[in-house]
């Protein structure tokens, strides 16, 4: 409540320093959302990690589990301009996190943020390096054409990608596919390689997934062979059912070729 507002927060702010408070400090952002963004916002200048994360973490528009806030973004972005040259991984990795969050609400504005903070240098090279990458990671899954651009990814690489082949294309739950492919480059080529599996669901309906390869640098009229192994166990968080799935390669975004398989439940 508003008359014991201040002293709620003072606490969250001692609170957190020895445990999280990102999920308790939503209630506030959503009663109370400018008194609890200045909280936040001097948070983001402490000289105590947990609270610089909670700056970052309490304000993600998607924290997992978390009760949801209705917080612009734009403003939610502002303290992570204090806090994106941290020396902590563990503040630059809620950033990374908070920015990926965004990503898939609005891609521009994630991709200028990345683009202010390299050139200015604030955070090391090796971070923002990493801070890019941890927080384009669902664009880049997504081939999303403008990140693949800025990442130094062609769109369309010159590539033929051949011989795709599942070995055995019938299996029971718990089972794996072992799958492979040639890739062979017609000019010096940066890769991102990724699989998206589609997965039957009922009433007929379809969900996809997708799964990370590697990067790979390739050399202009290089072939290489990759192989994957992808296991299907029984998981409490995805029902899997019996029938047709595809197996797509997706590298920088396109499509490279499918091909089916079957699961018995």
């Amino acid at each position: 409540n508003e008359e014991n507002l201040e002293l709620s927060l003072n606490m969250l702010g001692e609170f957190t320093k020895m445990f999280s408070a990102e999920f308790a400090i939503r209630y506030f952002i959503n009663m109370f959302p400018e008194e609890t963004y200045i909280k936040m916002f001097t948070w983001t200048k402490s000289d105590n990690v947990h609270q610089r994360r909670l700056a970052s973490e309490g304000l993600r528009p998607k924290l997992p589990w978390a009760k949801g806030i209705d917080f612009d973004i734009n403003k939610g972005i502002l303290p992570l301009d204090n806090l994106y040259f941290d020396s902590e991984r563990y503040v630059t990795r809620s950033v990374a996190n908070h920015l990926n969050d965004i990503s898939k609400i609005n891609p521009s504005l994630v991709l200028d943020t990345l683009r202010r903070w390299k050139k200015s240098h604030k955070q090391n090279e090796k971070e923002m390096d990493y801070i890019i990458s941890h927080s384009l990671r669902t664009l880049v899954k997504k081939g999303h054409k403008e990140t693949l651009e800025f990442l130094g990814y062609n769109y369309t690489p010159e590539i033929i990608v051949s011989n795709l082949n599942i070995k055995n294309e019938k299996i029971n739950i718990g089972e794996s596919i072992l799958f492979s492919f040639n890739i062979e480059a017609k000019k010096d080529e940066q890769l991102v390689i990724d699989y998206v599996i589609t997965y039957p669901m009922s009433n007929n309906k379809k969900s996809t997934k997708v799964f990370k390869i590697k990067k790979l640098l390739m050399n202009e009229t290089t072939k290489v062979l990759i192989k994957k192994k992808h296991p299907f166990r029984v998981m409490t968080t995805k029902k899997l059912y019996s029938g047709e799935y595809n197996l797509e390669i997706q590298i920088n975004g396109k499509e490279f070729g499918s091909i089916k398989f079957f699961i018995t439940v």
